[in-house]
């Protein structure tokens, strides 16, 4: 089997009965796997709540290493709504002509610099990096802040060993409440500052929702951008003729990036706690127990997508939910958007062809399911044009 591949691992379970169980630390979690399903249940927000305990919408749950709120991702409307409008405009900002020429910068400036290399690890030396210096624009701090984050390693929250290391996670509640208490004294014009300006509803925010906005911008774009930017150059190294296509045929660039993140679904599943007793297709749902959005399922929905297992670089029909749904769709879906679309235009130009030399992939287990999320290693050569 080719390296890149990603595997349906839900295809049976999503036809036959549409939703499977498994236990997440002694705390159930009832899977939705088809699309509409799943997309009904994160409109129905008064129902399916993701303003319960906090962590514990998370799966594996987070209720035992935090209990700050993240923001506005633990949220519920109305709030959620006050929240999002003081968000969106700077999560926005990778539209912006300076940004994307900053963004860019950086990109060509690693790929150049593997380009020399005889080998290179893309998970640690290339994603991860990747994705630590993108966060500095994201966050308008300064460029060195990426050296610290690369420290920390592909998951805040999870070690080698540990799926919840609360060590580690605590490492960045203790740096993110002393960027928060420097910015307090000298303001700057990073988002600890915008934050510490702001007001939702009339209201100074908190030091606390301050903290859980900063929280989930650290943690909610981490593991996932790394998974996207290393499946994406797997996918290119066995598929070269697509990086050919690509090169030739600019126009259908932005529908490649929408059929990657389909197919790799980067997140697999986010879960919500049902307020009373109801049900999800025909499957029982007991107040207060926890069900999750499958996405990954979702977005290989057979009777939604032609071809589901397949990438199909200029797909039209393609309503995937890697990015949420409904009102809680994810607040970095912009700067991933960004970081795809000038990863594909630098490789287009500076490289031939990718080389797989070895890798160890990174599965899931998810109840009885085991799906792949993307690689622990992935060493390649990249070759330049």
């Amino acid at each position: 089997m080719k390296k890149h591949l990603s595997p349906d691992p839900f295809k049976n379970t999503r036809a036959t009965s549409g939703c499977a169980h498994m236990d997440d630390q002694n705390d159930p979690v009832t899977m939705i796997l088809r699309l509409k399903d799943v997309r009904k249940t994160a409109h129905n927000w008064k129902t399916f709540q993701s303003g319960a305990t906090p962590g514990r919408i998370v799966i594996p749950s987070e209720v035992k290493i935090r209990d700050t709120r993240q923001i506005p991702f633990e949220v519920d409307p109305p709030l959620h709504g006050s929240f999002r409008a003081l968000l969106d405009p700077w999560f926005k900002r990778p539209l912006e002509a300076d940004y994307k020429a900053k963004l860019s910068t950086q990109i060509k400036a690693l790929v150049e610099n593997v380009l020399k290399a005889d080998k290179v690890e893309t998970v640690a030396e290339f994603s991860l990096c990747l994705q630590s210096h993108a966060l500095t624009l994201l966050l308008n701090t300064d460029g060195s802040e990426a050296d610290t984050w690369i420290g920390w390693g592909t998951h805040v929250f999870r070690s080698e060993h540990d799926p919840l290391d609360g060590n580690k996670a605590a490492l960045l509640y203790d740096y993110i409440d002393a960027q928060i208490k420097s910015a307090a004294i000298n303001p700057r014009h990073d988002l600890y500052s915008v934050l510490l300006a702001a007001q939702v509803d009339g209201k100074k925010l908190t030091f606390d929702e301050i903290k859980g906005i900063m929280i989930l911008t650290f943690a909610g774009g981490r593991d996932t951008v790394i998974n996207a930017v290393t499946n994406t150059i797997a996918y290119f190294a066995e598929n070269p003729e697509s990086l050919v296509r690509l090169r030739n045929e600019p126009e259908i660039i932005g529908r490649a990036i929408e059929e990657l993140i389909r197919y790799f679904a980067p997140l697999t599943q986010m879960g919500r706690v049902a307020t009373e007793d109801t049900q999800v297709c025909e499957h029982a749902i007991a107040a207060d127990s926890r069900v999750s959005l499958c996405w990954a399922s979702a977005n290989r929905d057979e009777s939604v997508f032609e071809s589901p297992d397949e990438v199909i670089l200029d797909r039209k029909l393609n309503p995937h939910v890697s990015f949420g749904f409904s009102h809680h769709n994810c607040l970095g879906a912009t700067h991933a958007r960004q970081i795809m679309r000038i990863l594909i235009d630098t490789l287009i130009e500076k490289v031939s062809s990718i080389d797989i030399l070895d890798c160890e992939e990174n599965i899931e287990t998810l109840g009885e399911f085991s799906r792949k999320v993307g690689f622990h290693r992935l060493n390649v050569k990249f070759n330049p044009r």
